[in-house]
C-alpha cells in the first residue's frame, strides 16, 4: 500500500506565544494533511529539552515538553485569561523560536494556571497519576530538586540527593511537595492536550510517527534514577559515552555525549526498562521510528573525558533477541529503523531479520561521501524514502551548498539540463514520490521551497536549531491543492483508512 506523509516538528506550528504546541493551529494542520491526502504526520521527540534546546536531550525519556500544553486551552478551561498570557514576553519574530525568552516567561505563566487548578475536583488527574505513577513521581522529584540546585546537573547536587540517599529524598518529597505538584500539572495538562490532538488525527485519517532517540540525556530523571542501566562506574561517572567515528562528514567524529546502556544488566532484567519504554511510546504514537537503529547491533563507545571521537571502538549491542523480547513482550510493533549512515553486512542482516523498514534519504543519493543505495532504483517497497529529514539542510539549500559534481549529477539523473531555483525542491519531490517506498514523507520546508534558514538542524553545532516556525497562513490552500495533485499522480492518495 502506498502512502505519504509530512515531516513537520510541534514546535514549527504558527502557534501563539512563541513556539508551536497543541493550539487550533495543530488541528488546521491535521485538516490540511487529510485535505492533500496525506496519511501520516511525522513529528520529533516530545520530551521536555534543556541546554541547547534539542528534542534528543531530554530531562526524561518518558515526560512531555510543557512548552507545547496550549495556552488557549488553559483560557478556556479558565486556568488563565488572555491578558495575562499576552503580558509576557515569548519573543518578536514569528518564524523564530526564542528559547531564552520562552523559558522565563512559558513556566511562570504555566504556574499561573497551576494555582487555579483544583484536582480534587478532577477525576482524569487523579487517574492520569495512578497510570503515570511509576514515571510520574521520579520525574517531578527530579525536576524540582533540579530547580532547587539552581538548574545544575544532579552530578552537582549534594551527596544525599545525587546518591539518592532514602531519607535525603523523603525530605525533598515534603519540602518541595508544591513544585512537585506543578510538575505533575504540567505533565497532565501535557497528557490530555496530547491525547485530545491524537485523537482528533486519527479520527481524519493520520497517523503520527513519533521519534525515539535511542540515547537518554546524561542530566536526565532517567539516569538519576536508574544509575544501573547505564555504562557507569562506582560514583555514577560515565565509563564511556556515545558518538560516531570520523567519516566523509567530521574529520573527527561526532561526540554525542550520552551515557551508554549496560546491555549485559538490561538482557539479566529481560529488557525491563525498554519494554515500559516502547509501550508508552507506542501509546504516543501510531508508529515509532528508533533513532541510530544501527547502536542495537553494535554502538560506537568513546572514552568518558575524550574531546572528540577519534578514539571509540565498535562494541557489540543486545542484536535481534532485543526486538524478539519486544516482539513477545509488547506485541505488534509499527517501527520505522534509522538506518542511515554506513550499514554493515550484521546491520543489514538485523534489519532483515527485525523486517522494519528502513530509510532512504534522497539528498544522499548524490553525495559522493554515501553509497548509491540511496537513488531511487535502487529501493525496495519495504522502506520509508525522505527527500530529507530534519538534520539534512532544506533540498533548496542543500542544492546549493553541495559542489558542482553532486549538482551535475542530480540534474543527470533527472534527465534535466537546469534546475528552475523556485522549482528545483518538487523535482526532488516527484522523484521521492514516484519510488517503490511503500511509505513517502517530506519535509514541510520542501513543499514550501524554502531555503537554509528553513534548516531545523545542523548536527555537531550549538545555537541556531531547532527554532524554524511556519509563518501563519503560510501553508495556503494552493499549496494543499498541489500536495494532494502530486499525491494522486503517484498513487498514494489515503484518506480516512481507504486508499483512493
Amino acid at each position: 500500500m502506498r502512502e505519504s506523509g509530512i515531516l513537520l516538528p510541534v514546535f514549527s506550528l504558527a502557534s501563539e506565544y512563541g513556539i508551536g504546541c497543541f493550539s487550533k493551529e495543530a488541528y488546521e494542520f491535521v485538516d490540511q494533511l487529510k485535505a492533500a491526502g496525506q496519511s501520516k504526520w511525522q513529528i520529533l521527540p516530545l520530551g521536555p529539552t534543556g541546554y541547547g534546546d534539542s528534542p534528543y536531550q531530554s530531562f526524561s525519556t518518558f515526560a512531555g515538553n510543557p512548552y507545547f500544553i496550549d495556552l488557549e486551552t488553559l483560557i478556556k478551561d479558565g486556568l488563565l485569561t488572555k491578558k495575562e498570557c499576552v503580558s509576557y514576553d515569548f519573543g518578536t519574530e514569528k518564524d523564530r523560536i526564542d528559547y531564552g525568552k520562552l523559558y522565563l516567561s512559558r513556566f511562570r505563566v504555566l504556574r499561573q494556571a497551576y494555582r487555579r487548578f483544583e484536582p480534587w475536583k478532577n477525576r482524569d488527574y487523579e487517574e492520569f497519576l495512578e497510570e503515570s505513577g511509576e514515571w510520574l513521581d521520579e520525574y517531578c522529584l527530579f525536576m524540582a530538586l533540579k530547580n532547587n540546585h539552581k538548574g545544575v546537573s544532579w552530578k552537582e547536587w549534594e551527596a544525599p540527593y545525587r546518591d539518592r540517599d532514602l531519607d535525603a529524598l523523603e525530605k525533598a518529597e515534603e519540602e518541595l511537595a508544591d513544585e512537585i505538584d506543578f510538575y505533575r500539572f504540567q505533565q497532565y495538562e501535557f497528557d490530555r492536550q496530547w491525547r485530545r490532538l491524537h485523537t482528533y488525527a486519527n479520527e481524519n485519517g493520520v497517523q503520527i510517527i513519533g521519534d525515539v532517540p535511542i540515547y537518554v540525556a546524561f542530566d536526565s530523571a532517567d539516569t538519576w534514577a536508574n544509575p544501573e542501566l547505564f555504562q557507569f562506574d562506582k560514583e555514577n561517572n560515565p565509563t564511556a559515552v556515545a558518538g560516531c567515528p570520523p567519516d566523509g562528514f567530521s574529520e573527527t567524529g561526532q561526540l554525542w555525549g550520552n551515557p551508554l546502556y549496560d546491555w549485559e544488566y538490561h538482557k539479566k532484567t529481560g529488557y525491563e526498562w525498554w519494554m515500559r519504554r516502547m509501550v508508552h511510546s507506542l501509546k504516543l504514537y501510531d508508529i515509532v521510528r528508533i533513532d541510530h537503529f544501527r547502536g542495537f547491533d553494535e554502538y560506537y563507545a568513546i572514552p568518558y573525558g575524550e574531546k572528540t571521537a577519534v578514539n571509540g571502538k565498535w562494541m557489540p549491542g543486545p542484536g535481534v533477541e532485543f526486538f524478539e523480547a519486544m516482539k513477545r513482550d509488547v506485541g505488534e510493533l509499527n517501527i520505522i529503523a534509522e538506518d542511515l549512515g554506513f550499514l554493515t553486512d550484521s546491520v543489514l542482516k538485523l534489519l532483515e531479520d527485525t523486517g522494519f523498514p528502513g530509510m532512504k534519504v534522497i539528498q544522499f543519493a548524490f553525495d559522493s561521501r554515501e553509497s548509491s543505495n540511496y537513488l531511487p532504483h535502487t529501493y525496495t517497497p519495504n522502506c520509508v524514502v525522505y527527500t530529507g529529514t530534519h538534520d539534512n539542510d532544506t533540498t533548496r539549500g542543500w542544492y546549493h551548498n553541495v559542489g558542482r559534481k553532486c549538482r551535475d549529477f542530480a540534474k543527470e539523473y533527472l534527465h534535466k539540463d537546469a534546475l528552475d531555483e523556485d522549482k528545483l525542491a518538487w523535482d526532488f519531490i516527484a522523484m521521492a514520490m514516484g519510488s517503490v517506498a511503500e511509505l513517502c514523507v517530506i519535509p514541510m520546508q520542501d513543499y514550501l521551497c524554502r531555503d537554509s534558514n528553513a534548516r531545523i538542524n545542523t548536527p555537531s553545532t550549538l545555537g541556531d536549531n531547532w527554532v524554524w516556525r511556519l509563518k501563519k497562513g503560510e501553508i495556503s490552500d494552493t499549496l494543499v491543492t498541489e500536495i494532494l495533485r502530486v499525491t494522486r499522480l503517484y498513487d498514494r492518495l489515503f484518506l480516512k483508512g481507504t486508499a483512493l
